[in-house]
Formats: C-alpha cells, sequence, structure tokens
C-alpha cells in the first residue's frame, strides 16, 4: 500500500510544482531572439534553462510540499511564468516597436529578474528533498539573477536614436541609407522572412490593442518597417527590387517582379491568390484571414474595426485585375487551393420535397405552372448558399436551361435569373458551364426582355470570374451582344455589361473580338461622358485594352489624349492610373511621336509628376516611364529645332543675296512688248 500511495504522489504533483517544471520545458523549448535584445534575451533564457535539473526534482519528490514550500513554489512558478511572456514577446514581438518603447521594456525585464532573483532567495531549500548539487546550481542562478538586477544593460544609445530619427523625421537626409543599414542589421532584418515576420508582428500588435484605433504611432511604425524593406530589397539584387517576388512565369522558372501593393494580403503581403471581402470591405487573401479568424480575433487586421460578421465574400474584380496582370507580366497567374470548401449542410426532407415539386412543374405542360415554379426558384436561389446548392443538386439547372428558350418572355427572365442566383455559389459554376448553358444565355442576352438580357449579362460576369470559362464564353458570341447592351441598357444593365467584357478581355484572344465589335467607340464615349457614369469601369476596359495592337490603335483613332490628360489630374486614383496605363501604351507604338507631341501640347508633364509622387503604386510606376519618354521626346524636339535653326543660318550665308525688291515704275507697260524677248510656250 505505501508504495501505491508513493507512486500516485509521483503522478500527482503539486500544482505549483508542476508550473515551474512546466515554465522550465517550455524555456527549453528551441527557439530563436533575432532583435535589439538578443543578449538579454539569451542570458535570461540560459538562467532559466539551468533550473532544468531542479524541475526534474521537483517532479520525482516522495511527498508533497507543506503550506510553505507551496507559497514559496507559487511565487517562483508566478516569475517564472512572467519571464515566459517576455522570452514570448522578444521571439515574436514587433522588433521595431521593442526597440522604440525600449525604456518600458528595459522595466519589464528589470521586473522579471527581481521576481525571479527574489522567489529564489526566500526559497526553503531546506524543507525540500534538493540534492545538494541541483542546490548549488540553483544558487548559482540566484548569483547571476541578483548581479543582473544590479546592472542594467540596455541597448547601444546610437541604435535607439537611429530609430527616433527616422520615427520624427529629424535625420539628415544624406545620412538616410546608413542610418537604415545600420538598423537592418542590428534589427536582425535582412531577408524576406525577417520582413515578413516584422508585418505580421505589427498586424498582431494593432489586433492586440481591442479594437482601438491604432493611430499614428502604427501608421509611423509601418513607414518604418517600409523604408527598412525597400532599403535591404534594392541593396540586396538577389531578393529582387522594392517589394518584389519570386514568382513563376508561364515557361515554369522563377522570375523577380514588383508586385502592386494593392495585389498583396495586408497580412501575408504576398501576391493573393484568392482574395476575399470581410465585412469592413478590406480584401484579405482567404487562407491567412480566415486563420486570423480561427486564431479568435473579431476584428479587421488592417482597420482595427470590429466585423459585424465573419462572413467572406470573393473578390472576383480583383482577382480578375490580378489575373490580367499576371498575363501582361508574362507570369502564371496564381491557382485558388484545390481544396474543397467546407461542406454545405444536406437539405432536409421537407426542404428537399419542396425543391423536387418546383422541378415537376418547370416540366409541367402548362405555361403559367413553368413560370410560377421558375419565379420561386429564382427568390429561394436568391435568399442563401445554402438553398443554391440544394436547387443544383436536386438537378435544377438542365431544366432551366431549357426554359431560356421560352417564347414567354416572362418564363425566360425567371429561368436565366434562377440561373445567375445558382451560379454565385462557386460550385454550381462548372455544373452551368458543363451543361453548355453559355448559348442558351446569350440567346436571352440577344433576344430576351431588357431585364432578361442585363441578368444574362450578369451570368456571363458571374461565371467569367473563371479563367477558363473566359474562353469559351468568348467564343460563343457573347461579346458583341454585350457590347449591344453596353449601348442599350439602363445604367445597373451598362454596369453588368461593363463588368462581364472586363472580365472576359482579360483573355488576350477575346480583346480582338471586342474591338472588332465597337467597344472602343462606346468606351471613349463613356470617357467623356460629363456624367463621369460608369468612368470607373470605362477606364479600366480602355486599360486592358490598349495593351493590344487592334486595341492601340482603334483608342488612338479616337483621339483620346485631352481625355486623358484631363484625367491624369482630376481623375479618381484608380482612374488617374489606368489613364497613365493607357497613355504609356499609345506612346510607345507606331503613332507613339503623334501622341507625344498631343500629349506635351495639353500640358501632361504637371499631372504626370503629381501622380508620379502622390499616386498609387502602379500609377507611380507608369507616372515615371511615362515622364521618361515625354523627357526624351520634348530634349529631341529642342535638338531638332537648334540644328534647324543652325542649318537655317548655314544656308543663309552660304547662298547669294536676293535681288533689290523691284520697284513698280521698272516695271513695263506691255509685259509682252517686245514679244521676242519672251520663249514661246508649246
Amino acid at each position: 500500500m505505501a508504495g501505491d500511495q508513493e507512486e500516485s504522489e509521483r503522478e500527482s504533483p503539486a500544482p505549483a510544482a508542476e508550473r515551474v517544471a512546466a515554465a522550465v520545458e517550455t524555456v527549453a523549448a528551441p527557439g530563436e531572439f533575432r532583435n535589439a535584445y538578443r543578449r538579454q534575451l539569451l542570458a535570461l533564457s540560459r538562467r532559466i534553462r539551468l533550473l532544468g535539473p531542479f524541475a526534474e526534482e521537483l517532479r520525482e519528490r516522495r511527498r508533497p510540499p507543506g503550506e510553505e514550500e507551496e507559497r514559496a513554489l507559487a511565487t517562483l512558478a508566478d516569475a517564472l511564468e512572467k519571464a515566459l511572456e517576455l522570452l514570448k514577446l522578444g521571439r515574436e514581438g514587433s522588433r521595431i516597436s521593442l526597440v522604440f518603447n525600449r525604456d518600458r521594456v528595459m522595466n519589464i525585464f528589470q521586473e522579471v529578474v527581481a521576481q525571479l532573483e527574489q522567489a529564489l532567495h526566500d526559497f526553503p531549500y531546506n524543507e525540500l528533498d534538493i540534492s545538494d548539487e541541483v542546490r548549488e546550481q540553483v544558487e548559482l542562478v540566484h548569483a547571476q539573477l541578483k548581479r543582473a538586477k544590479e546592472r542594467v544593460d540596455m541597448p547601444d544609445d546610437e541604435f535607439y536614436n537611429d530609430l527616433i530619427s527616422l520615427y520624427n523625421k529629424t535625420y539628415d537626409p544624406s545620412a538616410e541609407l546608413a542610418i537604415l543599414e545600420r538598423l537592418s542589421e542590428k534589427l536582425h532584418l535582412m531577408t524576406i522572412t525577417d520582413l515578413t515576420q516584422e508585418s505580421l508582428a505589427l498586424h498582431e500588435m494593432v489586433a492586440s490593442g481591442g479594437g482601438q484605433d491604432p493611430g499614428e504611432h502604427i501608421e509611423k511604425l509601418s513607414m518604418l518597417l517600409k523604408k527598412i524593406k525597400d532599403f535591404v530589397q534594392t541593396n540586396n539584387p538577389e531578393m529582387g527590387p522594392p517589394m518584389a517576388s519570386k514568382i513563376m512565369d508561364t515557361s515554369g522558372d522563377q522570375k523577380s517582379v514588383i508586385v502592386p501593393d494593392e495585389f498583396r494580403c495586408p497580412i501575408s503581403l504576398e501576391l493573393m491568390k484568392d482574395p476575399v471581402i470581410v465585412a469592413t470591405g478590406q480584401t484579405y487573401e482567404r487562407s491567412c484571414i480566415e486563420k486570423w479568424l480561427a486564431s479568435g480575433h473579431h476584428t479587421c487586421p488592417t482597420t482595427q474595426q470590429r466585423m459585424a460578421n465573419t462572413t467572406l465574400t470573393a473578390n472576383y474584380v480583383l482577382r480578375s485585375l490580378i489575373s490580367q496582370w499576371c498575363e501582361t507580366n508574362g507570369i502564371e497567374a496564381p491557382k485558388r487551393s484545390s481544396q474543397p470548401s467546407k461542406p454545405m449542410p444536406a437539405c432536409s426532407s421537407s426542404e428537399r420535397a419542396n425543391i423536387d415539386a418546383l422541378l415537376s412543374k418547370l416540366c409541367s405542360p402548362d405555361p403559367e405552372e413553368q413560370r410560377s415554379a421558375a419565379a420561386e426558384l429564382r427568390l429561394l436561389a436568391k435568399r442563401n448558399a445554402h438553398n443554391r446548392l440544394c436547387i443544383a443538386e436536386a438537378g435544377a439547372i438542365p431544366l432551366l436551361l431549357s426554359l431560356l428558350s421560352s417564347s414567354d418572355l416572362r418564363t425566360q427572365e425567371h429561368a436565366v435569373t434562377a440561373l445567375l442566383n445558382l451560379s454565385i455559389h462557386e460550385d454550381n459554376k462548372a455544373s452551368i458551364m458543363s451543361s453548355g448553358a453559355v448559348p442558351s444565355v446569350v440567346h436571352v442576352l440577344k433576344n430576351g426582355s431588357m431585364e432578361a438580357r442585363e441578368n444574362a449579362a450578369a451570368t456571363l460576369f458571374s461565371l467569367s470570374v473563371v479563367d477558363e470559362y473566359k474562353v469559351m464564353i468568348g467564343g460563343t458570341g457573347a461579346i458583341p451582344a454585350l457590347v449591344v447592351l453596353l449601348s442599350e441598357g439602363s445604367q445597373r444593365g451598362k454596369k453588368d455589361a461593363a463588368a462581364a467584357l472586363f472580365n472576359l478581355c482579360i483573355y488576350q484572344g477575346n480583346k480582338g473580338r471586342a474591338i472588332r465589335a465597337g467597344l472602343v467607340p462606346l468606351i471613349m464615349g463613356l470617357v467623356t461622358n460629363p456624367t463621369g457614369a460608369l468612368m470607373d469601369e470605362a477606364m479600366a476596359i480602355l486599360s486592358i485594352l490598349s495593351s493590344h495592337q487592334e486595341g492601340k490603335a482603334a483608342i488612338g483613332a479616337a483621339e483620346p489624349v485631352p481625355a486623358l490628360v484631363e484625367l491624369l489630374g482630376s481623375g479618381s486614383p484608380r482612374n488617374r492610373e489606368n489613364a497613365a496605363a493607357v497613355m504609356l501604351h499609345l506612346c510607345s507604338g507606331e503613332q507613339q511621336l503623334v501622341h507625344l507631341a498631343r500629349a506635351h501640347e495639353c500640358g501632361i508633364m504637371v499631372p504626370l509628376r503629381e501622380l508620379a509622387l502622390n499616386g498609387t503604386e502602379r500609377g507611380k510606376r507608369k507616372a515615371v516611364q511615362l515622364l521618361e519618354r515625354m523627357s526624351r521626346f520634348v530634349v529631341q524636339q529642342q535638338e531638332e529645332q537648334e540644328s534647324n535653326s543652325r542649318l537655317q543660318a548655314a544656308v543663309a550665308q552660304v547662298l547669294p543675296q536676293a535681288p533689290e525688291q523691284v520697284q513698280e515704275r521698272d516695271i513695263p507697260d506691255q509685259l509682252d512688248s517686245p514679244a521676242s524677248q519672251y520663249p514661246t510656250l508649246l
């Protein structure tokens, strides 16, 4: 019995003793400190690891501690757990913030060291069954902590002053590169991994504010990180240019490209594969924001606003823009994860019975029943994702497609709108396409009522977000019909047509179809429309078409330069960016001199310089490239003028003087007399 009791005591150590042992084991786990406090953190970690044998003996004790011993162990456990928090901050915290808050961090160090030293100083060693060898090791740790408590080991002042000068912008601009070099080395921010981890740490620090406004302080810290990041990447060509990423090109090789900031996930800083919109309107990579939410956060990482819900909506427009950018840069478009989406709950028996009844009515010879059933399915599919999946799984898609050729325009309208609502669910897109839906949807787009035509356009937009479907849709005659709707539809219809055309024209083969269908004059009409209606959509499409040779020619023929220059100066950030992109394409073709001269006449240099300083990242790049071309053009024009002037001066010196002007009195009265003086014309 005694042996059983002793075994039981070994298996169930006192809670405080277990806390001490667990804390020491956690510190012993591998980890790395890559920040300004590396020396201090390593020293603290090493001293705690020296308590390892002590923790082992605590676990192997044969009798439980007394009340006084339990209190001493609890005090030591509290000190060790506080030390663990500090070590975790050293491993995972923002390196920039740790230096910036030097005084507060060093106060925490001193508190931890003092608490540990006091816990070991008051420890009742004689009351515990601890070996002499282990006790000597613990006393050694105590002596080290005592010396550390009396000596403050601060990071060097130059390091701190460098960071503060950048933060407050009080540094000498000529010393900026030297400061950034020192900071990147001392902060251990020398690799893409380091820079990404620091960015994530700043996001986490904002999140820990409990949803409060992060304010100017965080913005300045982010600015500091960006400065260091750009410096490091500029000075390490193998890492690529600032904000560059190694991305697979279409030949399967890796290449360094500058990824626009708006295409990067704010959390991972990588090119987004599956961008989704959260409740606050911000966009993130799906896997990153799902991980953020799964870890218990309820705020938006960027704005720190509390999210009303955790719904993630696919950002189809941005995904299409990313695909277009990838195609333009000759790199492989990022592929979304092939992992299946979360399974939707199965339809209940009553729901399935209701849907089956409606599908039976769709097959009815009675037009009234068909119409009412299509209308009900339209509403059901609009309601939620669960219904969309259930309706599709019940076999509704082929039946709805059969109604798209109905002579009853109202039935046709309900059917195409039901298909539109079903297509919103990712899993249904493939089913709709494999059913051969596109020709029937295009038939409605050409021949249906105006509402049916507009909903058909929206259906094509929804389906065309999948890259391989762009090719299939473009080959069915959809593009000319969409161009017609863009001309004739209501404001909503025009918007849907423009969105579908934008998506389809991301595929190079569809650009020529759209241009030949007369899209460019329509778009230019929208660009010059004084109301500004659909300006954003028009400029996005124009930017895509300008990269196509036929598109460039068609745009150039429409004399777009004055309107584009005006947009460069007064448009929205996105429209200014697209205007610069279109101008850059125009000024690089056969007619480049014509467009460069016209742009110069319209005063393009001033808005271009402003865009190069204050535009979006893509806008800045386009503006800089265009400024270089404009500058070369202006210099060439000046050189030609000077050359012509010198040539004229030289000619004037070589040629004989012109005869003096003939006076009127020298002119004979009759020019034909005498006639023999003039040759006879034959």
